[in-house]
Parts: C-alpha cells; sequence; structure tokens
C-alpha cells in the first residue's frame, strides 16, 4: 500500500510506561511485544518526512471525582495519572522535534482534543494506526476517526493487547466497520 507521505500520518496510540513496561499498573505483554515494529514502522515513516503523532492517556487524579456513570478508574483502577512515569511514552519510542503529542483524557483521541483539526489544518487523510491497546483506546480512535472521514489503516503486527482474541476482535471489526487492516511490511510511503 504507497501513502503519500505529506497526506499521512502514523498514531500511536497510548505506548506509555503504565500499559507497555513491566512495572506498569496495566502492564500488558502484548503492548510491549509491538514497541520493536512500531519503532520500525517510525523510522520509515520519518525518513520518508510522513507526520509522526503520539497520543498520550494522562488523568489527573480528580477527573472522575464527579462522574455518575464513566469512571475509567472504576474500570481499571487508576492509572497513568498526570505527572507520573506511567504517563510518560517508552523510553524505545523517542518522541522527536516535529512530531506532535496528543493528551487524551478517555479512549477516543479525538474526543475533546485538537487532533481533527490539527489533522485538517495539514491536509492529512490517511492514518496509520498502531499502538495500545487494541480493543480499548486502539478501537475508539481508529473508529472516531472514520467517522470524521479520515481513513484508519490499522497495523496488525503493531498493536498491542491484553489477549490475542481482543485483537482480533478489534481488528475484525475495524476492517469490517470502519478502516482497514494491513501489516506493516505492507506500508510504503512514497
Amino acid at each position: 500500500m504507497q501513502l503519500e507521505p505529506n497526506r499521512t500520518a502514523v498514531v500511536v496510540v497510548d505506548m506509555q510506561n503504565g500499559f507497555c513496561h513491566p512495572d506498569g499498573s496495566l502492564y500488558a505483554p502484548g503492548s510491549e511485544a509491538v514497541i520493536e515494529p512500531i519503532a520500525d514502522l517510525l523510522e520509515r515513516a520519518r525518513e520518508a518526512g510522513t507526520q509522526v503523532i503520539f497520543t498520550r492517556d494522562v488523568h489527573p487524579p480528580e477527573q472522575f471525582d464527579d462522574a455518575h456513570y464513566y469512571d475509567e478508574f472504576d474500570q481499571w483502577g487508576e492509572h497513568v495519572l498526570e505527572g507520573t512515569w506511567e504517563a510518560e511514552i517508552v523510553d524505545e519510542l523517542t518522541v522527536e522535534d516535529g512530531d506532535h503529542v496528543i493528551e487524551k483524557h478517555t479512549y477516543d483521541a479525538f474526543y475533546n482534543t485538537e487532533l481533527e483539526g490539527w489533522l485538517n489544518a495539514r491536509g492529512i487523510g490517511d492514518l496509520v494506526i498502531c499502538g495500545t491497546l487494541a480493543n480499548v483506546c486502539v478501537l475508539h480512535t481508529g473508529g472516531s476517526a472514520g467517522l470524521r472521514d479520515f481513513r484508519p489503516i490499522m497495523l496488525e503486527d503493531c498493536i498491542g493487547a491484553i489477549e490475542d482474541g481482543h485483537r482480533e476482535y478489534a481488528l475484525d471489526h475495524a476492517a469490517w466497520l470502519f478502516g482497514e487492516v494491513e501489516p506493516s511490511a505492507e506500508i510504503a510511503f512514497a
């Protein structure tokens, strides 16, 4: 699959210590396992001049104090608290000058963030999506991208999950409903 570098962004979802490092509170070995393939993808994308975007799931400690229904801390426990080591991108995936970082407070990287406007202002329509967790933030971000008429391309070998079945579900759902699913080796930025 050939993608135009100036119309494409690689979106790296939540590759943070809390999810990808063995000392993280929500560590999933499947998330750690995709660090290397994502690093390889980013090297190819940057060489071609493709925009790289990192999302960071960040929660102020009081975020859900007044929540009536939606409370991620009830679901997952406290995680990736603002200003903590857990909230930082893993060391192996360096944020470089020219990369863009989106801080989000829920599963969807478009919800209450500047992501949509930022992409539109740069004429970016194709989103190569990787990161973690497959059936949570990756799926919700990809679906939200599709609903906003971006072209979400989910990279099957660059998406982490707690269980393999979660990744399979998320990728099947994406391919059926809103996007495309490809192995990273099939992506060319030219």
